[in-house]
């Protein structure tokens, strides 16, 4: 496989208004990202709120990436991801069939496989298609770990499995899984060790953060990837403030209100069971976000 996805990627987030799509804020987010460096969109990843979206939904947000990142240098890596490995396949097939650069795929939540069910679950999808193929390794929501020996498994054995989002929040599973197989490409999913990631090896970022500023995480990514550790380094502290509040409750809480707060959404709106962050914790990221110059606003 050649012309790999590389560098700084969104986890976007999916806005809502009236309890439907906002469909044209959408576009205008994504548009915000090309036009601040980043190297790929990533729609509908759990940031995304997949969980709740319809499936109609969650195909009309792919759909909508490849629109507005067509002709430029942005691509999209979709996400096509569900406990249910029928319904991941659905999703990635329509994936490909719009015009994705890429897939990556969430492990399967609440019913937590066996290592042998999830490399049956991902050799499954990845096989459904042609398109290069991510995994997505967070335990912390969804239960279970795909384990350093699962990932080179299919590493080995599906060809079009190039990488893994790995968001254990673990420094060492990066190196363990770089030890193993170096050309893994490993991208963070876990945005206060995006630098140490990188240093390590890394391929990219998957952010939460680059949200509300994507110009600061394509200069992090593109500074380490071009051996400019300094610079990286200095950008990765500089936000650790901002990362940490964004997880001051459950993903996407915090970088949703973040947004409303930067003017970027015109409604704050969740779906249920996500509701809005407490008073205290709003009050919290507001103060923080003083400290960062929102662009493109």
């Amino acid at each position: 496989m050649s012309n790999l996805i590389t560098g700084a990627t969104t986890a976007l987030i999916t806005p809502f208004k009236n309890g439907t799509l906002d469909e044209a804020t959408y576009a205008k987010l994504i548009r915000r990202q090309i036009n601040n460096g980043i190297d790929a969109v990533c729609p509908v990843g759990t940031t995304g709120e997949s969980a709740t979206l319809s499936h109609d939904e969650h195909k009309r947000c792919i759909e909508i990436a490849v629109e507005v990142c067509k002709g430029t240098g942005t691509k999209v890596l979709a996400g096509a991801g569900s406990n249910a490995t029928h319904e991941a396949i659905d999703i990635a097939r329509h994936a490909e069939s719009c015009g994705v650069d890429a897939i990556f795929s969430v492990s399967p939540y609440y019913n937590k496989p066996s290592q042998e069910g999830l490399y049956q679950h991902y050799k499954a999808i990845a096989k459904s298609v042609e398109l290069p193929f991510m995994l997505y390794n967070v335990p912390g929501r969804t239960g279970v770990d795909i384990t350093a020996h699962t990932v080179c498994r299919l590493f080995d054995d599906v060809s079009n499995i190039f990488g893994i989002k790995e968001a254990t929040g673990s420094i060492e599973r990066t190196v363990e899984l770089l030890s193993k197989r170096p050309d893994l490409y490993v991208f963070s999913g876990d945005d206060p060790i995006d630098y140490p990631i990188l240093a390590n090896g890394g391929k990219g970022i998957t952010s939460v953060t680059s949200n509300l500023l994507p110009d600061m995480k394509a200069k992090l990514a593109h500074s380490a990837l071009e051996g400019d550790f300094k610079t990286s380094k200095e950008i990765n502290d500089k936000l650790y403030t901002l990362n940490k509040v964004m997880f001051c409750e459950s993903n996407p809480i915090p970088i949703k209100a973040a947004m409303y707060m930067a003017g970027l959404i015109d409604t704050l709106e969740y779906r249920l069971p996500l509701v809005p962050p407490s008073v205290k914790h709003m009050k919290q990221i507001e103060e923080v976000m003083k400290n960062y110059n929102i662009v493109g606003v």
